[in-house]
C-alpha cells in the first residue's frame, strides 16, 4: 500500500503500555503541544491547554527518566503518573484507554486509575484486559478495584469454545478467562449501565472475521446458555501479518495467501474510520508512531532524523502524511478492523 493517507487525529495512544487520550476538541490541542525545557528541569512543561496548564513528567530525550519534586514515582510510571500529576489544566482528553499484554501489571497501575478518576470532570477509563490476570495469584481483588473505580473494560476472547481458546492462547486460558468473566458479572460488569464489558474477538486463523453483529449474538448465546455470561458489545479484530503471526504464517507456508486474502478484501469505505487517521501511538521513551503496529514494525515518524513527543508541533500533524505497508491491507479488508472492531 502506498502513502497518501492523511491524519486528522483526535487521540494519543501511548504505550509499550499504552494510554489513550481521545478529545472532542480541535486538533491542535489533542497533540499534547510539549515545550522544550532545560534538561535539569526534569519535568517539561505542556503547553496551554482550554487556557490552563500543566506539567507533563517526560522521559528525557536521551532515554532515561525524569523525576517530579518528590520523586517518588517507580520507574515504570513516571511518564504516566506525571500525565494527571496536575489535572488543573489539563481539561481536554475525555478518555483513557490502558492497553498492552496485560497493564495491571504495572506496579502503580492502580494508583494511575485513583489518579484519574480523581481528576474533575468525570474520564472515561477503559482497561484492555485479558481476563486471565484476574484469577491470577498477586492480583486479588483486582476486578473489585476496577468495579469501584467504575473503569470500562475491553477483554480479549478469541471464541467461546475451549478448543479454538487453548489451541491460540494456550492451555487453560479459556477456563481462567471464563472465570473471570463469572467473577465480573456478579461485580455488575455488563449488567450494570456504568460498567461497561465488552468482548473482543480475533480469528484463530489466516481468515476474515465474521460479521460483527452475528458473532455477537453467537457469542452472547453460547456464553449465556452454557456459563451464565453477559457482556455489552463485542469487537472483531483482523489478525495483522506481523509479529508472531507473520511467523506462524511463515512457517505454514501461508504468507502469501493470506497477503493475498488481505488485498483482494480490500475496501475503501473503512479508509474513513482508520484509527491511524485520528490515533498516535507513542513508545514508552516516547517515540512517535501512526498506530500500535506501526510500533511493532519500529516504522518511527522521520523528519531528517527519528521524531519524539518532544519534537512535534501540533499545528502540522494535521494533514500529515502516514506511513504505511502491506500490513496496512489487514485494516482495509472486508468490514474493516480498529480498536473499537468493525468499521463498516
Amino acid at each position: 500500500m502506498k502513502n497518501g493517507i492523511s491524519t486528522r487525529g483526535s487521540k494519543i495512544l501511548v504505550g509499550a503500555v499504552a494510554l489513550m487520550i481521545a478529545t472532542g476538541a480541535a486538533f491542535a490541542g489533542n497533540i499534547i503541544p510539549i515545550v522544550d525545557a532545560p534538561k535539569a528541569d526534569n519535568i517539561m512543561p505542556v503547553g496551554a491547554i482550554s487556557g490552563g496548564n500543566v506539567n507533563l513528567n517526560m522521559v528525557d530525550p536521551d532515554g532515561t527518566w525524569s523525576t517530579d519534586s518528590s520523586g517518588n514515582w517507580s520507574d515504570t510510571t513516571k511518564w504516566l503518573g506525571g500525565i494527571v500529576a496536575d489535572g488543573g489544566g489539563f481539561a481536554n482528553f475525555t478518555t483513557v484507554d490502558l492497553t498492552g499484554g496485560a497493564p495491571e501489571m504495572i506496579p502503580d497501575f492502580r494508583y494511575f486509575v485513583e489518579r484519574v478518576r480523581a481528576l474533575p470532570p468525570s474520564r472515561k477509563i477503559i482497561d484492555r484486559c485479558n481476563l486471565t490476570i484476574l484469577v491470577e495469584r498477586g492480583f486479588e481483588g483486582l476486578a473489585e478495584f476496577l468495579a469501584a473505580h467504575k473503569v470500562e473494560i475491553i477483554a480479549s476472547m478469541p471464541c467461546y469454545s475451549a478448543e479454538n481458546v487453548n489451541l491460540q492462547r494456550g492451555e487453560g486460558v479459556f477456563d481462567a478467562s471464563i472465570a473471570g468473566l463469572q467473577l465480573l458479572n456478579r461485580l455488575g460488569y455488563g449488567v450494570a449501565d456504568d460498567l461497561p464489558l465488552h468482548l473482543v474477538y480475533n480469528p484463530v486463523g489466516p481468515f476474515l472475521p465474521g460479521p460483527q453483529a452475528e458473532l455477537e449474538a453467537d457469542y452472547k448465546r453460547e456464553l449465556g446458555a452454557h456459563f451464565g455470561i453477559v457482556f455489552n458489545k463485542l469487537y472483531t479484530i483482523t489478525n495483522l501479518p506481523i509479529a508472531r503471526f507473520a511467523s506462524y504464517l511463515r512457517h505454514n507456508g501461508k504468507l502469501d495467501e493470506y497477503m493475498a486474502l488481505l488485498i483482494n478484501a480490500f475496501n475503501p469505505e473503512t479508509m474513513e474510520g482508520l484509527m491511524c487517521r485520528n490515533t498516535i501511538s507513542v513508545g514508552w521513551r516516547g517515540e512517535v508512531y501512526d498506530c500500535d503496529f506501526n510500533q511493532q514494525l519500529d516504522m518511527q515518524w522521520q523528519n531528517g532524523s527519528p521524531q519524539f513527543l518532544w519534537d512535534i508541533d501540533p499545528d502540522e500533524v494535521d494533514d500529515r502524511e502516514i506511513m504505511t505497508g502491506d500490513h496496512c491491507f489487514g485494516c482495509t479488508a472486508g468490514a474493516g478492523s480498529s480498536c473499537g472492531g468493525a468499521l463498516v
